[in-house]
């Protein structure tokens, strides 16, 4: 076997032990129409584009659609704050410790959707009746072809019947897998050969792209909780600074949450940021805020405390992870080697 495809492999076994790719979709009908020149009467030719750009426009109100833009946005921080980019955003990498918790959020989130779109599509009939009569009095105050423009607005609208079917909530859990080479057939010839040549080279290149996504993805992945650790160390320590009252309980709690969180999505096994903050944790905060109120020589030990853990991870960040990636190949040896 070719020793690349096999690292290849143990970086890809190691990747699917630890968790999952999740993609989801929330599609509803926006409610919206793109308006052209002869929409409004007006000729063509006699329309720059550098000045005027007519653009989408909305058939119904805003408020009209709320519910399911805020179900959107909802869904995309919920996956977001569980998992991390894979391979160019094919889809989302879910680990294990995250899964479930993410599913029950999602399966919540999909019966906010079903309910939402059950209350849109019975009281859809009405809403495009208001929505064509208020697009009829905006059309009497129109140079242009207002008889035109109505009916463009009119037949931009869904028939009752098809409406349900512009909404629709999906979740998808997959693994990635990939060959250790492809299948090459017995020829003959010399296009035969030639043709087994392309297909084995294609594989090469394949493969050696493969490792390169895995390195990126497992380094990236491993920087981007660093970042967040420093991140989240300087705003509370902005925080306390600019407080009268000292630390609260809420800021330590933060804290705590992001240490369970970070474990939780420590997929890659980062020993080093994972021990920092274990310590952070033992150290300053099975104190309470009150503690840290009453007591100035406590308080000075968090805010040092909090300007060590931000100077670990900064210097963590800026390194290349290379012992992380290390250790996250061998996990894919050893059940490479148990099975063989």
């Amino acid at each position: 076997m070719n020793p690349n495809n096999s690292n290849n492999q143990s970086l890809l076994d190691a990747v699917c032990r630890r968790g999952v790719l999740v993609a989801t979709s929330v599609r509803y009908w926006r409610g919206c129409k793109r308006l052209n020149p002869e929409d409004l009467g007006l000729d063509p030719a006699h329309v720059s584009d550098r000045l005027i750009q007519l653009g989408h426009k909305r058939l119904i109100p805003r408020d009209a659609l709320q519910a399911f833009a805020l179900i959107e946005s909802r869904v995309q921080a919920t996956v977001e704050s569980s998992s991390f980019p894979f391979l160019g955003g094919i889809g989302r990498f879910v680990p294990n410790p995250r899964l479930a918790d993410l599913t029950d959020k999602l399966d919540k989130l999909r019966d906010e959707f079903r309910d939402a779109t059950l209350d849109f599509v019975a009281g859809y009939g009405p809403l495009r009746e208001s929505a064509m009569a208020e697009w009829r009095e905006a059309a009497r105050h129109m140079n242009g072809s207002a008889e035109h423009l109505i009916a463009t607005i009119e037949q931009s609208f869904p028939p009752v019947g098809e409406i349900p079917k512009r909404f629709a909530f999906e979740t998808r859990l997959f693994q990635i897998a990939a060959p250790d080479s492809i299948r090459l057939e017995v020829v003959e010839g010399m296009a035969e050969i030639e043709v087994a040549d392309d297909r084995r080279r294609i594989a090469e290149d394949a493969s050696r792209r493969l490792q390169a996504d895995l390195d990126g993805f497992i380094r990236e992945s491993v920087a981007t909780m660093r970042e967040e650790t420093a991140r989240l160390a300087s705003e509370v320590l902005a925080t306390i600074d600019g407080s009268e009252n000292g630390v609260h309980q809420r800021t330590l709690n933060r804290l705590a949450t992001f240490i369970d969180s970070f474990r939780s999505l420590n997929f890659a096994g980062d020993q080093q940021l994972e021990a920092t903050l274990e310590r952070f944790r033992r150290d300053l905060l099975t104190r309470s805020a009150e503690d840290y109120r009453n007591d100035s020589g406590a308080m000075t030990s968090l805010t040092e405390g909090l300007s060590r853990l931000r100077e670990n991870a900064v210097q963590l960040a800026r390194s290349d992870a290379r012992e992380v990636l290390a250790r996250f190949g061998q996990m894919g040896t050893r059940k490479l080697a148990a099975v063989s």
